[in-house]
């Protein structure tokens, strides 16, 4: 398998990533049975290049600091409680969390894309269907992963071949010129993926989907409505009552089943357009180390800082309260606005809505949480955040837990409770009503905006908002009451930051984009963590306009010494920025 590593090498400015510098990746070595000459042969060596993207989608929502938790944790919804002062992220330093690690780490997936995309036809076909769907899933790949840089670190590289030598003469394309050449390839996979397929399979409704939002980030709003209206009018619904594995337990709701990850890919779940596949059962190299979501978003509400009436250790790590809430870190510290401001609609509260995504049921609140160590005085009682051994001890050992989404039950009965193996959404039909919502919206058409919010809001049992009263925060709201957890909720602000700004929507503009955007603005506005100036750790919490973009890794930059890769404005090397290329050959 050596060989197929080397020859899909992005480019010398990666290898501190991906390989070893030491040169040897040069060095010619005898073909082996499992090299590119032996393997993509056939439409099966081909196949077997899909299944590794395929798999390259967990990477986002699995394993210990994943990339979806780093979109949440920096954003309205979150915060990142041991990365809060973004300015010691930089080029070169990344703390605990991944935001350098990401931008490599995804050039490996397109790389794989662009394997398949470049030895499609160095081959004989005899069925061009064969040839244009794998070339067709390989461009949806491709585009999926750019749409994540561009709206990430903003302009990048587009690389758009395989890459099987040395190569230092990488430029940074516009983001713009990255939108409308992945717009072009995905308009050829919705033409050549099939209609349907099995569990993890990209379809033509994936890439209907896809596309909308690269049609709503480019500003083509009547073609984000019409992609996203085939996705609407296509063999999909949204589910409307019980279904799954626990459909037969009276205490649960619609909501809860819609969030059990074995329930993703079942054909009940006629709302999936996209989920990924992990199983405890699979091979071990088949299955990723599972999906963390109680050890990222609950909190630490079993560490020994939440105290009795005595003063005395009030919790332990164990015992049916640690199996459901498992053993949280709060690596995405849920803000005041998503645990309770959100919810406030029409003189309804967080504790009295009619939303299911609110109900009591759905959610652990800290009203809920008992003392659960025997010894304790006060065993069995609610906690009293007045006994915490530090008033700070609330931001991370005790808040509000969406328990619907984050419980996922350990398989493996020897791991602790991290949140064990499952599939997971990458696109559901709940989403493509709010993609075509927003479209309406940028339209100013706030009926029809309207009628698509609330099909969602409805679907939840919640009050139904009139069209006077949608605004862009308010789908962002709706996008969060949905989405939590499944959305790159960072890309997402970004992508409307850059309409906003485009468009010249609230007085934004692209000149000063790192010095004013929607995105720090709607932070500011709704994550308390930086306004109440939260520390932990010697780390105060502080956050920039220009930090809406995250830096480019400097060895990418300093390793690329025949052309100019930019570092984004407000970070170190911004000041040896070129203007960025326009078009892709």
């Amino acid at each position: 398998m050596k060989n197929i590593f080397k020859t899909g090498l992005l480019s010398c400015f990666l290898v501190a990533f991906l390989t070893s510098c030491d040169g040897d990746w040069l060095k010619p070595e005898p073909l082996s049975f499992f090299s590119p000459e032996n393997v993509y042969v056939d439409k099966a060596g081909f196949e077997s290049l899909l299944i590794t993207m395929r798999k390259d989608l967990r990477s986002e929502n699995s394993g210990a600091m994943n990339y979806l938790i780093m979109e949440t944790s920096a954003s309205d919804l979150a915060a990142p409680w041991s990365q809060l002062d973004f300015y010691n992220l930089t080029p070169n330093t990344d703390v605990y969390y991944r935001f350098l690690d990401m931008f490599p780490s995804i050039y490996r997936s397109i790389k794989n894309a662009n394997v398949l995309i470049s030895r499609i036809d160095n081959i004989s076909w005899d069925n061009q269907q064969d040839r244009n769907g794998l070339l067709a899933e390989a461009y949806w790949h491709r585009a999926y992963w750019y749409y994540r840089l561009v709206n990430s670190y903003g302009d990048v590289p587009f690389i758009n071949s395989e890459i099987s030598g040395a190569k230092l003469d990488f430029y940074t394309h516009s983001r713009w010129t990255i939108l409308e050449k992945i717009k072009t390839d995905l308009e050829f996979a919705a033409e050549w993926l099939p209609a349907s397929a099995g569990p993890g399979v990209i379809t033509k409704g994936a890439a209907d989907h896809l596309l909308s939002k690269v049609y709503l980030a480019n500003l083509e709003y009547d073609k984000a409505i019409e992609a996203s209206s085939r996705v609407i009018n296509g063999p999909y619904a949204l589910v409307n009552q019980r279904f799954g594995i626990d459909a037969d337990k009276p205490e649960r709701n619609l909501i809860w089943d819609l969030h059990r990850p074995r329930n993703f890919n079942i054909p009940a779940n006629t709302e999936t357009i996209l989920a990924t596949v992990d199983r405890f059962e699979a091979p071990t190299d088949a299955r990723t180390a599972g999906l963390y979501t109680m050890r990222h978003y609950n909190c630490q509400w079993f560490q020994p800082q939440v105290l009795d009436s005595e003063g005395k250790v009030g919790m332990v790590a164990s015992g049916p309260m640690y199996d459901s809430l498992g053993r949280g870190n709060a690596n995405v510290r849920l803000t005041h606005t998503y645990q309770y401001g959100i919810w406030n609609y029409k003189g309804a509260t967080w504790r009295n809505t009619t939303d299911l995504r609110r109900a009591d049921i759905n959610w652990v609140d800290i009203h809920e949480l008992r003392y659960n160590n025997p010894n304790s005085k006060d065993y069995g009682k609610p906690i009293d955040i007045r006994y915490l051994a530090n008033p700070i001890d609330t931001f991370k050992h005790v808040y509000a837990m969406p328990h619907y989404i984050m419980y996922v039950p350990q398989d493996d009965p020897k791991a602790q409770p991290f949140g064990g193996h499952g599939d997971w959404y990458v696109f559901r039909l709940a989403e493509t009503y709010l993609i075509r919502a927003e479209a309406y919206f940028w339209k100013n058409q706030l009926t029809e905006a309207a009628e698509d919010l609330n099909k969602v809001r409805l679907r939840a049992k919640a009050l139904p908002v009139p069209a006077g009263e949608v605004t862009l925060d308010f789908i962002m709201d709706e996008r969060a009451r949905e989405l939590f957890a499944e959305e790159p909720r960072h890309s997402e602000l970004v992508r409307v930051s850059y309409m906003a700004a485009k468009s010249g929507y609230g007085g934004y503009n692209l000149d000063g984009f790192s010095q004013k955007n929607y995105y720090y603005d709607r932070v500011m506005k709704y994550n308390n963590t930086y306004e109440k100036k939260i520390e932990l750790l010697g780390n105060v919490a502080n956050l920039a306009p220009f930090h809406v973009l995250w830096p480019i890794p400097s060895k990418v930059i300093t390793a690329n010494t025949m052309g100019v890769i930019n570092q984004n404005e407000g970070y170190d090397g911004a000041a040896h920025n070129v203007p960025p290329l326009t078009t892709i050959e």
